[in-house]
């Protein structure tokens, strides 16, 4: 088994954790920020907007089962690209959309597929995803860690995160968990 970790952002962290934790060769999803310049933030700094945190998930994946570029496709198969600080109603730089790389071959990975998707104009927008070195993670408080799993019917999880989990099973079928 070879390991890596990959650290994303792509709105709220409970969406990524939620589709995350269905694909196979990902062996563990933590919910937390990067990013910003305020060490060991709350969540209730993070959504201020004003200490430069992410809401990202950290994966630890298998790259012998999923590669860096399979969790990536992932990735933009499951939020939107295209806006700037926001996804659907989250609003605010916390909801950015970056990928943070942990090696030089991840980063290599990134601005391939970035420019493939750039090039097909997958989005009919342009992508506005951040590409930046990974920095000091911070894990979310217990209560995030996942939420999704724990709180299936709370309103959010019902209209927001269920759907990019229907997306995922739907569309990544075969990057599914058994």
């Amino acid at each position: 088994m070879t390991q890596e970790i990959a650290t994303l952002g792509g709105g709220c962290f409970w969406c990524l954790e939620a589709v995350y934790n269905e694909m196979e060769g990902v062996r563990k999803v933590v919910s937390g920020y990067m990013g910003g310049f305020v060490s060991e933030p709350s969540y209730e700094a993070v959504c201020t907007g004003k200490t430069g945190h992410i809401e990202v998930v950290q994966l630890t994946f298998d790259s012998e089962i999923a590669s860096y570029r399979d969790i990536l496709e992932v990735f933009f198969g499951i939020h939107d690209p295209t806006t700037k600080d926001r996804q659907g109603n989250d609003r605010g730089p916390q909801y950015r959309s970056a990928i943070f790389y942990h090696t030089p071959q991840q980063k290599e990975t990134a601005q391939a597929l970035l420019r493939e998707l750039a090039d097909e104009d997958a989005f009919g927008a342009p992508i506005v995803t951040e590409l930046r070195p990974a920095e000091t993670f911070y894990p979310a408080e217990d209560y995030h860690q996942e939420y999704f799993a724990n709180h299936p019917n709370q309103p959010y999880c019902s209209f927001v995160v269920a759907p990019k989990v229907s997306k995922f099973r739907e569309h990544f079928a075969g990057k599914r968990r058994a």
